[in-house]
């Protein structure tokens, strides 16, 4: 019994060396043990689905239009930086579609393969492109950094026993379809209180400042979005060592840090 356990260990630990892939910028060693075929087509088919089930703005909306405005640009962005740091083979999934649903939600989302959600709710906090580049480029950095392919590879590991997604969408599907809906705050309660989540924000917001400078969008505006946001967050918000997210108030911190070298390098103004 022993030994099986120790054959099984040896296994899970040699996948998961295997399976290493590198965030950008960072540099950091993060666990991929989902196949990126896997995780786009589930992105896709989620996608679809929300975008079918919720009230979407027509594209001749103003609001819509200014979303698909702004992430094109921070999709322009995305593109270009990814082909200098010799990472553009990474993106041949992506299929980029921005969408805006009406909703009074302050939230929006990027999907693996560049499938992008914002809701209404989120536009009196970001006030005009700016505002709501600081917020898409962050999100899309998730999608670039791959956090999303790394939390459900850690959560396979630990919820799953293991089990590779090929298992888990056969012997656990629906557990499987609220996980992936989980990890990316859509349609689910579930909370995942996972280690890397503090590091992954830091590194969207890393990311997401570089996209929005590289597009025009200047990363001094991601400050007072982000009060805008905690102004709106007050009284809910947990303090951060309960949180896997940063508090307000040490991702406005870090940010301001970051600015000076962020604007210097990848800032081309409009």
């Amino acid at each position: 019994m022993k030994y099986s356990r120790l054959i099984f260990y040896s296994a899970v630990l040699i996948l998961a060396i295997s399976s290493c892939k590198t965030v950008p910028v960072t540099g950091r060693k993060q666990l991929n043990l989902v196949p990126n075929g896997l995780i786009t087509t589930m992105s896709f088919s989620a996608y679809d689905s929300v975008v079918k089930a919720s009230p979407t703005l027509s594209q001749f909306d103003a609001r819509a239009q200014m979303v698909t405005r702004v992430g094109a640009k921070i999709q322009q962005a995305v593109e270009t930086y990814m082909q200098q740091n010799n990472m553009g083979k990474d993106l041949k999934s992506f299929k980029w579609e921005f969408n805006t649903i009406n909703q009074d939600i302050v939230n929006a989302w990027c999907m693996p393969g560049g499938k992008v959600v914002v809701y209404t709710g989120l536009l009196p906090i970001s006030q005009g492109d700016e505002g709501l580049a600081v917020v898409m480029g962050h999100e899309i950095a998730h999608a670039i950094a791959r956090h999303g392919n790394e939390r459900m590879s850690e959560a396979l590991l630990v919820g799953m026993g293991g089990l590779v997604l090929e298992e888990a969408l056969r012997e656990k599907k629906q557990e499987t379809q609220i996980l992936f809906l989980a990890l990316y705050s859509i349609g689910s309660t579930l909370a995942l209180e996972l280690p890397n989540s503090r590091m992954q924000e830091s590194e969207a917001d890393k990311l997401g400042l570089i996209f929005m400078g590289m597009a025009g969008y200047n990363p001094e505006e991601a400050v007072p979005f982000w009060r805008r946001m905690a102004a709106n967050n007050k009284g809910g918000k947990l303090p951060e060592f309960l949180s896997t997210h940063p508090s307000d108030e040490s991702r406005i911190k870090k940010l301001s840090a970051l600015i000076p070298e962020i604007k210097e390098k990848y800032y081309k103004s409009n």
